[in-house]
């Protein structure tokens, strides 16, 4: 099994803000898929989805985890449809641990509801396409990790100690 560490969770769930952190502790490089993909596409991945639809934005996520998966010691903080799609954890398989952070909808909600980003389910709001895709895919998620950690209701701190603790713990 490889030693690279994903991040994965819905929007809001902590992905990001978790895995920096958790890559500083551990002294590990540190991708984040939405910005590695908007980087690479020199515009944001919403104009992506705007102009070519989900999925050009699917393509790109799958050559993207292609790429992670030949890292090594990375800390990558994957999208919140990551792990949705066979195809990206089959890319990903043998290469690390994948990291599910669970996070109560009523609270991925409050953390998000100012975000921009584009909607999965067309026509709804942001709470009603959270609860949509958590509801539809929530068994996907958790076939996808290796260890579930509740990323709510604990300081930063306290969650980064906790999960730093978790790898050396597991030798990831």
């Amino acid at each position: 099994m490889g030693d690279n560490l994903y991040f994965a969770g819905l929007i809001g769930s902590g992905k990001t803000t978790l895995g920096r952190r958790v890559s500083q502790v551990l002294q590990r490089e540190v991708l984040d898929l939405d910005e590695v993909m908007d980087a690479r596409l020199g515009y944001s991945f919403h104009r992506l989805v705007a102009e070519q639809g989900w999925l050009a934005f699917r393509e790109l996520e799958y050559e993207l985890c292609k790429e992670f998966a030949r890292r090594s010691q990375a800390v990558i903080c994957l999208g919140g449809g990551t792990v949705r799609y066979r195809w990206n954890l089959d890319a990903i398989a043998g290469s690390g641990r994948v990291i599910l952070l669970e996070v109560s909808l009523d609270e991925l909600v409050r953390r998000v509801q100012t975000a921009d980003r584009p909607r999965v389910n067309p026509g709804t709001d942001l709470a009603a396409d959270l609860r949509m895709l958590w509801e539809t895919h929530r068994e996907k998620y958790y076939r996808s990790a290796d260890l579930f950690y509740r990323a709510e209701g604990k300081s930063l701190e306290t969650e980064t100690r906790d999960l730093v603790e978790i790898v050396r713990e597991r030798g990831w």
